[in-house]
């Protein structure tokens, strides 16, 4: 948790997010609260309040439209292994075959319901309903989509390789991201983020850095408002050369971590 303020004297609380939880890592670090009982305004990655038509469209987009599908549009190699994988989970190939590699992806990737309801934002998100206090997105869910949406075929296949490279490489103890985040070290959870992308450098750069950049002028916006926002994002997103932090900095915003 840092609070950012600018040269004005405008104030903004940023918090790095694990998007998912277990109920054992409750209660959240004590800044959380305190960020969000001094802040007006809330902010994540994208808007709860749209969420779920948003999510909607992502499903659409990522299913291929009727005679099209996965193999032909992936590596043969890359098709054989996904086949591969989910004859091993009793998932038939007509199932599967359908849906784009970023969604599939997606699919495998996400943590359970129970998880995800833990996770911070959720849990910022009944609060601030309880406390009747606005909440808003850095991006639109277009943009928010588009993040998946807008990949080539290259991209897409890389990023669902990703995933299964990644897995590939987790029999050794990984460290420990709950306790990085707990110990505020986002450098550490930065490189994580951007080691997982070390096969495919450039997508790495599109999902993480250039997101960055783009959300800068919305946070430059919310520090000039005249009001205190809270803006809650990936832990991943701020810390490292391109990090939000570093970012903020080389404008000439003062740093402090709470």
């Amino acid at each position: 948790m840092w609070r950012v303020t600018g040269p004005s004297g405008g104030t903004l609380y940023l918090g790095g997010s694990i998007h998912a939880l277990r109920s054992s890592d409750y209660p959240l670090p004590a800044a959380y609260n305190r960020a969000f009982d001094a802040s007006s305004h809330l902010v994540f990655e994208d808007d709860p309040k749209v969420s779920s038509e948003a999510t909607k469209d992502l499903l659409r987009a990522g299913t291929y439209p009727k005679g099209d599908n996965l193999k032909r549009h992936v590596d043969p190699r890359t098709y054989g292994y996904i086949r591969r994988f989910f004859a091993l989970v009793n998932v038939p190939e007509d199932k599967f075959a359908k849906y784009r590699p970023w969604l599939i992806n997606l699919v495998l990737s996400s943590p359970s319901s129970e998880h995800w309801q833990l996770g911070i934002e959720p849990y910022l998100t009944r609060r601030a309903a309880a406390n009747s206090k606005p909440v808003s997105g850095l991006e639109s869910p277009k943009e928010h989509n588009g993040v998946f949406v807008d990949l080539n075929d290259r991209e897409a296949e890389a990023l669902l390789l990703i995933l299964f490279i990644n897995a590939g490489h987790e029999g050794s103890p990984g460290p420990n991201i709950i306790g990085l985040w707990r110990g505020g070290d986002a450098d550490a959870l930065n490189r994580l983020l951007q080691d997982s992308f070390r096969d495919f450098p450039s997508l790495g750069r599109r999902i993480i850095d250039v997101r960055n950049r783009n959300w800068l002028p919305k946070i430059e916006g919310y520090l000039r408002s005249g009001h205190t926002y809270f803006v809650v994002v990936g832990a991943g997103h701020l810390g490292g050369p391109n990090g939000l932090l570093a970012l903020l900095r080389a404008r000439g915003y003062k740093i402090e971590q709470l």
